[in-house]
């Protein structure tokens, strides 16, 4: 009764032009490069670990930037709805 045990078949689509590296069929985040808690790390407690320590070390420039965005934006915002400034000044 050889029908009865059979071997699943395995599927290995290989492209018949496809001269790349790797599977192009992969499908993966355009970040996942750059990201340190995505890989082979194995464990809840080391992807927590790996979180934790990107965390730290935060780049300070992006802060700044956002912080320049953010006041520039609030200005522009003042402007046009045409705040009067002279209201946190005493004579």
């Amino acid at each position: 009764m050889g029908f009865l045990k059979r071997k699943n078949k395995k599927f290995e689509y290989q492209p018949r032009y496809y001269k790349g590296e790797g599977n192009p069929f992969k499908i993966e985040h355009k970040l996942d490069k750059f990201r340190t808690t995505t890989g082979n790390n194995k464990g809840l407690k080391s992807k927590f670990n790996e979180a934790i320590n990107d965390l730290k070390n935060v780049d300070k420039g992006v802060n700044k930037t956002i912080l320049y965005i953010i006041i520039f934006l609030v200005l522009i915002f003042l402007f046009i709805i045409d705040f009067d400034l002279s209201i946190f000044f005493t004579k």
